[in-house]
């Protein structure tokens, strides 16, 4: 991943991050919520980040997808265009899913590190211009 990264739950979060990190010159990375390619799918996911990413189009972003523990979820996104899947399965289930995802350029999100998740906060922008800044130059 690029950048810190910041759940984003509305197009108004992911705007509000691209925002922050433009203000910032820093990566970022959006990650959809726990699973939210079985509620909200690939193309809804796909098309919030395009629109967001058409406001900042300069700031480097990396958009993860949460397929939670389906893989077929993960295959879908794949197939719509979604280039970085986070797949919880088994380590053979995972490493099929990589493979067909680097078929394509896709990738796997192993990445564990923290997330701001925009969910409850008021704040959308401040929320995460103090997340961004706080890792210091990108």
């Amino acid at each position: 991943m690029k950048g810190r990264a910041i759940i984003v739950h509305s197009l108004d979060h992911a705007k509000a991050a691209l925002s922050a990190a433009a203000e910032l010159g820093v990566p970022v990375t959006l990650l959809s919520a726990p699973g939210a390619a079985a509620y909200l799918g690939a193309a809804v996911f796909r098309e919030m980040i395009a629109e967001a990413s058409r406001v900042h189009p300069r700031v480097a972003l990396t958009a993860v997808l949460d397929c939670g523990d389906n893989p077929g979820l993960a295959l879908n996104a794949l197939r719509r265009g979604i280039t970085v899947v986070r797949l919880e399965a088994t380590a053979a289930v995972r490493s099929r899913v990589a493979d067909i995802a680097g078929q394509s350029g896709a990738t796997l999100d192993d990445d564990g590190d923290g997330a701001l998740d925009l969910l409850d906060t008021a704040d959308f922008r401040g929320a995460c211009l103090a997340w961004l800044a706080a890792a210091g130059p990108g």
